[in-house]
């Protein structure tokens, strides 16, 4: 377990995110993984409700991340977990308009069962919870 492999398990969440690669994005996950985000009404309890609800921002909406930045990133391991903290710089489209927002988020991670082809197992996203960055 190294602080190394779980930067790197986050940048390519966040680089998922920020091109829009839906299967990318959402293979960074675990199936049980759990999402608390500050513009969803409740928390979503698995991978699949997840893509639900993406899947409805981008037919409903015409919801298109153009840009993720994250900054200021810290990793604690924590046993068999890891938990990433960043902030996150997001520009995106919905409904033809342009938003940008300023986000603090926290993104637990586990590792994955070994496989044929990652015989150590790849460390997966099991939970993440996003919230307004505080003003200064």
């Amino acid at each position: 377990m190294s602080v190394r492999e779980v930067l790197q398990a986050a940048a390519e969440l966040v680089a998922a995110f920020a091109s829009n690669d839906r299967d990318a994005y959402f293979g960074a996950f675990s199936e049980d993984a759990s999402f608390v985000f500050h513009n969803v009404e409740q928390p979503l309890l698995s991978r699949d409700a997840y893509q639900q609800v993406w899947d409805g921002w981008r037919r409903d909406d015409g919801f298109e991340v153009l840009s993720c930045t994250s900054s200021q990133g810290v990793v604690s391991l924590q046993g068999e977990v890891a938990i990433f903290m960043h902030n996150v710089a997001t520009e995106l489209r919905l409904q033809g308009e342009l938003y940008a927002s300023q986000e603090r988020e926290t993104i637990v991670f586990r590792r994955a069962p070994s496989q044929q082809d990652q015989p150590t197992g790849r460390w997966l996203a099991c939970h993440e919870h996003l919230s307004v960055l505080p003003s200064p």
